[in-house]
């Protein structure tokens, strides 16, 4: 097992650890959760041997493996499946002392231990890591070189999976994985067959690939045992019960210093008063743990666009070449969330970038509300900041009219207190550089907001936040996202891209989650069983009087909509021989506000029949 006993470490006079202690069994799967810029890092590097301690111990087994993620695989000219061989070094030496050797009792050694550790199914076993993670069997025969590093930081991952070492420290992995990628690694990690202890601040994957939880916090280690939505339970309820001792022995602190300030001069009590005072030096404050800083997003409101905003009708698009999505009939109003499904390279940024006016369709039409602004954040544009100006300096530049306290406000609105904001980009955190994004891609309160892996980066209450942000955000919402705990919670709609289409996905997540693990490609509609229909539990009757509740509000302010247009066409003036032309644009979107509301109707009164029924 790991024992890390009574560690100390500081970093440039900070302490990191005083006297921390934990136990890790063998064999089990740990989520390493705690503020950033807590140590977590630092305590894998402590773990590695990279750093030297400055009081206590951290034990391992002897001769126990230690893997982690490379920073990244090197370019080179080696192909992905042998840089992932290449990882198991036992086997590697093995393979080519076998090339060379000649005593036969060696020879016999050899071929013994390679049996030992399974070293012929190994290409097997490497080419299906590289499949899970994303890489088909044509590109685990190209080189390196032929990836960027975002893709080679995966073929990092495979290797060290593949090594299997007897602890395996994951830091964040699935920030470079697309949501089918991290499913699998979730899977993979339930069925390792060592020590696993991961850095992550991905809800999905804490709560269904750990076993325990160890917390940083204060400077300490504590290990819970269960996942994370059982750890956070368990800290809220710590939480509340300190926090009412300590109003207990506070308010006992209070009454007895009463009594010694009231009574120390006077002779007659002062027996009295230093009882009470040794009773002061005895009754040892409780500090109540902090609870973790609210976090939160402020997205400016646009205003409401008569529907559709954007609407596909035959459209195809491409990149110079044969198209990469073709025949999409689509249409969003500016009430939709919609997630994104659908394997890596089968179009789901190429239709982000269509939908954001960065790609041109090559067939077909594409129409968008003449008012509507678009908001796009992707990871490369995190990227593509400047690292030698703040971010003060990044919003002056798209609001050079705006006052410094207006311009700090906005920075605040995203978390970006007074010190971030004077902060040049380049010494900010991964979760303050996403945040900073965030703010340049919402700054025109956009209609729509495209968002291709908005949490990378984002620590869990940042997250939480963002969930609470696109709530109330009253735009459209595109989103690509590994985080399935975000998905679940703000998406309403699914459409799957594959094959070259994007069509509606009837099913919900945890059935395309189901799906990726069992490796089908097509959707199975599940076998009819010849058995009385299964009363619907509270949980789904709640889910449908939801969706009921949310095609309500939509008919209401669709019915809304279509009344100020009826006022506005029932205006005499309108029809005068001038305003033809006006008149002309006032019916159509009165055309377009009546087809919406047959939509939504037909979706209510499905979802009031499907309430009707689970009932």
């Amino acid at each position: 097992m790991l024992r890390i006993e009574d560690i100390t470490y500081k970093v440039e006079g900070r302490p990191l650890f005083e006297g921390a202690s934990a136990t890790i069994p063998t064999g089990h799967k740990v989520g390493l959760v705690g503020r950033n810029g807590a140590g977590k890092t630092t305590l894998f590097r402590l773990i590695r041997g990279e750093l030297a301690l400055e009081g206590g111990s951290i034990t391992l087994p002897q001769r126990a493996r230690i893997g982690g993620v490379a920073q990244e695989v090197p370019s080179s000219d080696t192909s992905l499946l042998d840089t992932v061989l290449a990882a198991d070094t036992e086997r590697a030496a093995l393979m080519a002392e076998a090339e060379t050797a000649r005593d036969p009792h060696r020879i016999a050694e050899i071929q013994a231990r390679l049996a030992d550790i399974d070293a012929w199914s190994a290409e097997g076993r490497a080419a299906s890591i590289l499949k899970g993670l994303g890489f088909d069997a044509a590109q685990q025969l190209m080189p390196c070189s032929a990836f960027s590093g975002g893709w080679r930081m995966r073929v990092a991952l495979a290797g060290v999976l593949f090594a299997q070492p007897d602890y395996l420290l994951l830091d964040e992995p699935t920030n470079y994985l697309d949501l089918e990628g991290a499913l699998w690694l979730e899977s993979y990690l339930q069925k390792y067959p060592h020590t696993v202890l991961i850095i992550s601040h991905d809800r999905g994957l804490l709560n269904r690939a750990v076993q325990g939880i160890l917390h940083l916090d204060n400077r300490k280690l504590t290990y819970w045992q269960g996942g994370y939505d059982q750890f956070a339970r368990q800290m809220a309820e710590r939480r509340a019960v300190l926090q009412a001792e300590a109003k207990k022995v506070e308010a006992r602190r209070a009454h007895l210093q009463s009594f010694v300030d009231r009574f120390k001069a006077k002779a007659s009590k002062a027996v009295q008063a230093q009882s009470r005072v040794k009773m002061l030096e005895k009754l040892t404050p409780i500090t109540a743990p902090e609870e973790a800083k609210k976090v939160v997003f402020t997205f400016p409101k646009p205003e409401e666009l008569a529907p559709p905003i954007i609407n596909l009708d035959g459209a195809a698009v491409g990149y110079g070449g044969p198209p990469v999505l073709k025949r999409l009939n689509l249409r969003i109003d500016q009430d939709d969330r919609i997630a994104l499904l659908g394997r890596n390279g089968e179009g789901k940024s190429t239709l982000s970038k269509l939908l954001a006016g960065k790609l041109q369709p090559c067939a077909g039409k594409l129409s968008r509300s003449s008012k509507l602004r678009i908001g796009y954040f992707a990871q490369h544009q995190v990227d593509e900041l400047h690292l030698d100006e703040t971010p003060l300096q990044h919003v002056m530049r798209l609001r050079p009219a705006e006052a410094q306290p207006k311009l700090r406000a906005r920075l605040a609105g995203f978390g970006l207190m007074a010190d971030q904001a004077d902060t040049v980009v380049a010494r900010l955190s991964g979760g303050q550089k996403a945040r900073l994004s965030l703010l340049l891609a919402t700054i025109d309160a956009p209609h729509l907001l495209i968002l291709d892996e908005p949490t990378n980066h984002l620590d869990i209450e940042s997250r939480e936040a963002l969930v609470d942000a696109l709530t109330e955000y009253p735009g459209a919402v595109i989103l690509v996202s590994h985080d399935m705990h975000l998905l679940g919670l703000v998406a309403d709609r699914l459409w799957l891209v594959k094959d070259g289409a994007v069509t509606p996905y009837a099913e919900d997540l945890e059935a395309y989650r189901r799906q990726l693990l069992a490796g089908d490609d097509e959707v199975k509609a599940p076998a009819q069983p010849v058995v009385k229909p299964k009363k619907a539990s509270r949980d789904e009757i709640s889910a449908l009087k939801a969706e009921v509740r949310r095609c309500e509000e939509r008919l209401a302010k669709l019915n809304d909509m279509r009344d100020k247009l009826a006022s506005k066409l029932a205006d005499p003036e309108l029809y005068q021989d001038a305003r033809k032309g006006e008149l002309a644009t006032w019916n159509a979107k009165y055309a377009e506000v009546m087809q919406a509301l047959d939509k939504a109707e037909a979706l209510w009164l499905d979802a009031q029949e499907r309430l009707e029924a689970a009932a």
